[in-house]
């Protein structure tokens, strides 16, 4: 008999909670959307002069897309080839991760470097052999990790911070730590630091944060990467996954499998 999997799930509500929900349902699980993260943008722009721009996430993306930097260096698929074979530009363009990496392309920039590694470190550890005395924009939220503007200052850029977007805790947020702390979930899935941080604010406003944690302990909690999974446990948090891939498909699949393993039975 396949357990069901009520499992919660974080996400903006800007189309990726959507696409978190339809992707949990097709691994048999019951979806509990709870967006914990809005994006506020600031309406900054990137500074156009980098020799480095480093892009973050697919919202930071969107926001520079619409931009007289953004438009000026969009390039048709054919140029885009050919300038990631072959062309040497002004500006490297650098993403996180394939996510943003695959965003950057689909609004139609050419994407230079991405590390081995998706996180801030990895991004250091790929730049930091090239960018002594170089000019170096960090376009993303105001939640950015002090690992990369440090390690990148560290090696001798000079690195410039542009706060694109902030992230803020929805106002309604919070169903989802009720649910837990009523046992009401088998699962949950972190994306980032923040989503735990602001699932724990929002059990707080509700006045269930002890319950919710304790919830979650008997639920199988999945995090995306460890600097996710460090915030969850330094919050008494117990993290039953961390995939090796460090995407949402990925970690969707293996909460779902650690939650109800009888479902492929």
């Amino acid at each position: 008999m396949t357990r069901d999997v009520r499992a919660a799930v974080f996400r903006p509500d800007d189309g990726r909670l959507a696409a978190a929900v339809e992707l949990l349902e097709s691994l048999g699980a019951t979806p509990v959307p709870d967006a914990m993260l809005a994006v506020e943008p600031t309406g900054a722009t990137a500074r156009e002069d980098a020799d480095y721009v480093i892009l973050t996430s697919k919202t930071g993306v969107e926001l520079v897309a619409e931009t007289e930097w953004g438009a000026t260096r969009r390039e048709e698929p054919n140029e885009r080839a050919e300038s990631e074979a072959t062309r040497e530009t002004d500006t490297t363009v650098c993403a996180i991760g394939e996510s943003t990496a695959s965003a950057l392309r689909e609004a139609g920039y050419a994407v230079d470097l991405v590390p081995a590694e998706f996180s801030s470190a990895g991004l250091v550890d790929a730049l930091e052999d090239d960018v002594d005395g170089a000019r170096v924009e960090v376009a993303r939220s105001d939640h950015g990790s002090d690992v990369l503007t440090d390690g990148l200052e560290d090696a001798g850029a000079y690195v410039h911070e542009t706060v694109l977007y902030r992230l803020v805790r929805p106002p309604e947020a919070g169903v989802s730590a009720e649910r837990a702390a009523e046992g009401e979930l088998e699962a949950a899935l972190f994306t980032s630091s923040l989503t735990v941080e602001h699932f724990l604010e929002a059990a707080a406003a509700r006045g269930v944060r002890d319950d919710a944690v304790r919830g979650l302990n008997d639920a199988v909690v999945g995090c995306i990467g460890d600097p996710t999974a460090r915030t969850a446990t330094r919050h008494g948090i117990d993290v039953d996954v961390v995939p090796e891939e460090a995407s949402f498909d990925a970690l969707a699949a293996e909460v779902v499998e650690a939650a109800a393993p009888s479902r492929h039975e």
